[in-house]
């Protein structure tokens, strides 16, 4: 009852588990173990991985669930992760590879390619959802089965979607990002997707805060000042038309369905609430916008909220 799981790492030799069960105090008698483990072939079929123990679990019932490779799989549920090293990091948390395995894969540019993904837009393989997948996945493994699950989740119908919006895929799933890390409630996310393909229909930056807040690396801004809309990057779209190279975050998949069925109106304005409540004011003229965002600079100066 000392241990939840045992960790069998790869290429572990019979003598690397005994020691592992003696340091975790897993075993009431070793000596019994290696009695078991003996008659029973274990010393050369020492099989890797993540293994659920029970209380009172018999030497016989762990022989058989290492050898077999019984192991429990592991849960990965990912959403909202902004940079590849925060993903990279969360993966080897999870998983057996450390955050550099994946990492280098995540930056390989001869790796990533054939999946007709570059630097920028790799993050747009990973469909957000929880995953069930064995401990000891190697990368480039856990990297093939994302890449089905993408190929699963962009149906015949999401790509021809995407295609009469004029988008790829991966532009679809980058605007997504910005339309999630706008939207505090999906409901309105839908308006805002519509809202952005106004702009982008018509030429006009998109000059989206989140952008520009991911181009400063700075996440904990809550106002964005004249000072931050100058940062030099594709990531600003105050200064660059169109959509960044990739996406800012990893948006939920109601946000890239969002984009998809986008709600068809005229918005082209849209400012936060000056009640705070995480809801948008609306407006198709400038004029209109400007009496919003005044509202709102004026309930942010009045809870002295100036970054």
């Amino acid at each position: 009852e000392n241990q939840k799981f045992l960790y069998i790492k790869t290429n572990s030799s019979y003598d690397d588990l005994v020691n592992n069960l003696k340091t975790k105090d897993i075993l009431k008698s070793t000596a019994s173990f290696a009695s078991a483990a003996g008659k029973m072939d274990l010393p050369t079929n020492v099989k890797p991985g993540r293994y659920r123990l029970k209380k009172g679990m018999t030497n016989r019932t762990l022989i058989n669930m290492i050898k077999a490779g019984n192991q429990e799989p592991v849960k990965l549920k990912f959403q909202n992760i902004r940079k590849k090293e925060n993903f990279a990091a969360y993966l080897a948390s999870n998983l057996e590879a450390d955050s550099l395995s994946f990492i280098s894969l995540l930056d390989s540019t001869a790796f990533i390619s054939k999946y007709g993904l570059n630097q920028d837009n790799v993050y747009t393989m990973f469909i957000p959802n929880t995953y069930e997948m064995y401990w000891n996945v190697s990368p480039v493994d856990f990297f093939e089965r994302m890449h089905k699950e993408y190929d699963k989740f962009w149906t015949a119908e999401r790509k021809q979607k995407a295609a009469s919006l004029n988008l790829s895929t991966a532009q679809v799933y980058t605007l997504a990002s910005i339309v999630d890390a706008e939207a505090l409630y999906d409901k309105e996310m839908p308006i805002i997707a519509g809202l952005y393909l106004n702009r982008l229909n018509k030429g006009i930056l998109l000059q989206a805060d989140p952008t520009v807040i991911f181009a400063n690396n700075d996440f904990t801004v809550k106002r964005v000042t004249n000072k931050l809309l100058q940062v030099q990057s594709l990531y600003n779209t105050y200064k660059y038309a169109g959509l960044p190279p990739g996406p800012i975050m990893m948006p939920s998949i109601n946000a890239i369905d969002a984009v998809l069925n986008y709600n068809k109106n005229n918005y082209i304005y849209m400012c936060a609430k000056e009640d705070f409540s995480g809801y948008h004011n609306f407006a198709e003229t400038k004029a209109e916008h400007e009496i919003n965002a005044k509202k709102y600079r004026d309930a942010l100066n009045k809870r002295n909220i100036f970054k």
